[in-house]
């Protein structure tokens, strides 16, 4: 794999730097520390010592000065050596992004800083049990209290809260103009009374832990929303576009682990007198496998470019053909490798099993594939609404 046409020396050297890490930690620190129910904070820890954590974020507060495609890099190479952090997705990426574009000077100072160390983490609240991927029908509501907002709601899959010191919630305020609601942010400390967590039993091994949150009438101060009150979606895909970015990051570092384990897996092992990667029925799924992991590859990174040149409904079009393309590029590749091994693919000794159901993550969430082909339909091509 090559990136030297679309990479500067100095993202092809954080590329390096983040593999090594990986290198250090791999597949068997990950297993363990799903199967001793434990998180990845020494990982975690060492990438935000390194500034790995913060790549995207203002170097005023900390941060490396980059922007998601720095950060790209370094979920893809972690998941490249089979240990991601899901919370690069979540944390930095759409946290940090929304706080460093829309936050308050006093936001910035408060969160940035931290979130770059990775001595502080954010979770995000969108999903609800009703509303699907419609983000018109959430139901979770801010009202005005005096200098105060009361906020009322609930919010479902929402990853890391465990470890999270605050969550950005998706609400929706009244806009005094029209009477509808538009979507507003608010940051919601762990400790807010009114806010409590269930975690979500899930049959996917992963460190990070999902949960059901219930907002009952939390209070929270004026300088808990985030940005302008009226910027409305605005703010919302500031940080869902660096979301499908970062989602097609974890796909593609996933895809990549489980080919190299089947490439190496073919190269070695002998049934009849040569290897079976030999074998075209074996060697070509492959190939197939790795040219789709590139092409997805290359969408993505042009995302994350259009994003950090401030093109947004460019990023947007482009973000979500990355998702799409990495999520089936990396279910794919997951289900060759498993396959290349045979029954040695099942088996906790290679590691490949777990990626059955991780990888059809990348097509579930944080939005499906069938809504991006809808986005693709009316946005890109034309055709009329079907909802």
């Amino acid at each position: 794999m090559s990136s030297t046409l679309i990479e500067t020396p100095e993202q092809r050297a954080l590329r390096t730097a983040v593999a090594a890490l990986g290198a250090r930690y791999g597949r068997a620190y990950f297993a363990a520390s799903v199967r001793d129910g434990k998180h990845t904070d020494e990982l975690w820890a060492e990438a935000g010592k390194l500034g790995y954590l913060g790549v995207n974020l203002p170097e005023e507060y900390g941060g490396g000065g980059g922007g998601i495609t720095e950060l790209t890099i370094v979920l893809e190479e972690l998941g490249a050596a089979g240990c991601p952090l899901l919370l690069l997705v979540v944390s930095p990426a759409i946290c940090g992004t929304v706080i460093a574009r829309f936050g308050t000077d006093a936001q910035k100072r408060a969160w940035l800083p931290g979130l770059a160390a990775g001595t502080t983490r954010m979770a995000f609240g969108i999903t609800e049990p009703d509303a699907g991927s419609n983000s018109h029908r959430l139901t979770t509501t801010a009202r005005r209290d005096g200098g105060d907002w009361l906020l009322t709601g609930r919010k479902v899959f929402i990853s890391g809260v465990d470890v999270a010191d605050a969550t950005l919630i998706v609400g929706r305020t009244e806009d005094a103009r029209t009477g509808r609601l538009k979507p507003c942010l608010f940051i919601v400390d762990r400790d807010a009374p009114g806010f409590t967590r269930r975690r979500i039993p899930m049959d996917i091994a992963s460190p990070e832990k999902q949960f059901e949150l219930v907002l009952d009438e939390v209070r929270l101060p004026a300088d808990a929303l985030v940005g302008d009150e009226d910027a409305g979606l605005l703010q919302l895909f500031a940080g869902l576009n660096p979301e499908r970015v970062m989602t097609a990051a974890f796909a593609i570092g996933m895809g990549r682990y489980a080919i190299a384990r089947a490439v190496e897996y073919a190269r070695d092992r002998r049934v009849w007198d040569e290897p079976i990667g030999a074998h075209q029925a074996v060697a070509h799924p492959l190939a197939r496998s790795h040219i789709e992991i590139e092409l997805a590859r290359l969408m993505m990174y042009k995302a994350a470019h259009l994003y950090d040149a401030g093109d947004d409904e460019g990023a947007g079009e482009a973000a979500n053909m990355a998702k799409y393309a990495a999520a089936e590029a990396a279910v794919r590749a997951v289900d060759q490798a498993v396959h290349t091994l045979g029954g040695n693919g099942l088996s906790s000794e290679f590691g490949l099993a777990s990626l059955i159901t991780a990888a059809r993550v990348a097509r579930v969430a944080p939005v499906s594939r069938e809504m991006i082909l809808n986005y693709v339909s009316h946005r890109t091509l034309g055709l009329p609404k079907s909802y």
